[in-house]
């Protein structure tokens, strides 16, 4: 496999670098000065009104008499609370993925057959075009599943008879597909890389009909095809949490922003795939591996608070960790008391551990939970109301289900695209505007000069 190699030498390379620094120097206290929302988020750390939506809503605060009052996160798809769709589908045994992407998609819960019909147009959507494994997935491996995941939907849009209409039946159809083939997308993108990158062998498996998503992820990614109900249940109740956080999260709104330029549906969902992939949005749940892996190297007992708390007050004040001074799978932007997610992940992942492997890991991260409202508010002196989010627990889960960190945030993916379609239908039904937010220029204005004479 060739790699492409910059011809810019070091020198060249600080010499830009220098550059960069002087032309990009904004001060922190301009911000203020102008009264700019950075990140478009208000004084108190709320997000800043930038649409109306009835996909989803995330609660973690109310606001009385302009104060943020805290209170237990609640998440609602179409109004109704998540814990009531996940405590049905686990009381009737059954997957509950497609009934969330249903719900989603079409504003209400589906009749028993509707539900077999989407499912089945689902299974029917998965196999992806001909020879579109060989050219698009299996040429060029990439080293991150995620970035060959939105190269491959963007690579949808060649093999679309139809791919620029808006209309709403083609945007549909559109969605429908993707759900659907994504996961297949992301299975073969996995094997290629382990053949490409870690020299194994690599399996790609003919889909199976009438396979649920959870079920048909599994089967795609093990060597042997193999995995037991309990598995399948418990990632499709990862991907129904995952399915939607309303649209203010980062790769919603990207959705929404390139939505409402009129541009195509793979466009949309590529942008949301490259904003997902970040470290700061679906990729903390890798950082949150990351983070306890080194944790355990330094602490004997992970039920020593004291040690634990050692360990978290290096990671804040930068000195172990990856530098960043972030306890990765704690705070979030809305939930301050609880998010919903991490309580229905915590019970899991306490129940699937327990007596295994993982339940040394499972001690560290309750402790990290418990312990870091405490230690943050002694090292940065704040009183900031602060939670698990769903990234704390979401990693283990996936390691107790084997599933290699290389698919922790597109298994992330595979299950938001649902809630992505949903955003840029009603974008398109309801938006009416393109998204353009304004950006103060505070650059000074300078003479242009000729190059003879720089």
């Amino acid at each position: 496999m060739s790699i492409i190699e910059t011809k810019i030498t070091e020198e060249q390379i600080r010499e830009f670098r220098i550059n960069v620094l002087d032309s990009y120097d904004i001060e922190p206290a301009d911000f203020k000065k102008y009264d700019i929302k950075r990140g478009l988020r208000n004084s108190d750390g709320t997000g800043v009104m930038a649409g109306l939506t009835k996909v989803c809503s995330v609660e973690g605060y109310v606001i009385s008499d302009g104060e943020k009052i805290p209170k237990e996160g609640k998440l609602y798809y179409r109004g109704i609370d998540i814990n009531k769709i996940v405590d049905a589908c686990i009381a009737e045994n059954r997957f509950g993925y497609e009934e969330v992407a249903y719900l989603l998609l079409f504003g209400s819960l589906p009749k028993k057959e509707n539900l077999e019909a989407f499912n089945e147009i689902l299974s029917m959507s998965r196999e992806l075009p001909d020879d579109f494994t060989e050219d698009m997935i299996m040429k060029a491996p990439s080293a991150n599943i995620m970035n060959k995941m939105a190269r491959s939907v963007l690579a949808m849009y060649s093999y679309d008879s139809n791919p620029d209409s808006t209309d709403t039946a083609n945007v549909i159809r559109q969605s429908v597909q993707l759900i659907a083939q994504l996961p297949v997308i992301m299975a073969y993108a996995y094997q290629v890389k382990r053949r490409a990158f870690y020299h194994k062998s690599m399996y790609l498996h003919p889909l199976v009909p009438g396979l649920s998503t959870a079920e048909t992820v599994l089967r795609s990614i093990r060597s042997d095809k193999k995995y037991t109900d309990d598995e399948a249940k418990l990632l499709d109740l990862c991907l129904m949490l995952h399915a939607d956080h309303g649209g203010g999260n980062n790769s919603a709104f990207a959705t929404r922003v390139v939505t409402s330029s009129g541009t195509d549906t793979y466009s949309a969902i590529a942008a949301a795939i490259g904003a997902l992939k970040g470290p700061k949005h679906g990729g903390a749940n890798i950082k949150v591996s990351e983070m306890a892996g080194m944790m355990l190297e330094k602490i004997n007992d992970p039920g020593n608070d004291a040690e634990v708390k050692d360990c978290l007050v290096n990671v804040l004040r930068k000195k172990s960790g990856d530098g960043s001074g972030l306890v990765y799978g704690m705070g979030h932007a809305v939930y301050t008391k609880s998010d919903p997610r991490a309580k229905i992940l915590r019970a899991k992942a306490e129940e699937f551990s327990a007596g295994t492997d993982f339940e040394r890991e499972f001690t560290l991260l309750s402790a990290i939970e418990r312990l870091t409202p405490e230690v943050f508010a002694e090292v940065k002196g704040s009183d900031k109301a602060m939670c698990a989010n769903v990234d704390l627990y979401s990693g283990l889960v996936y390691k107790i289900l084997r599933i290699p960190e290389d698919l922790y945030t597109p298994i992330f993916t595979l299950a938001r695209i649902s809630g992505w379609s949903a955003h840029r239908l009603e974008e398109l039904l309801t938006g009416g505007r393109i998204i353009r937010p304004a950006y103060k220029n505070i650059g000074k204005s300078i003479e242009y000069v000729p190059i003879a004479d720089r």
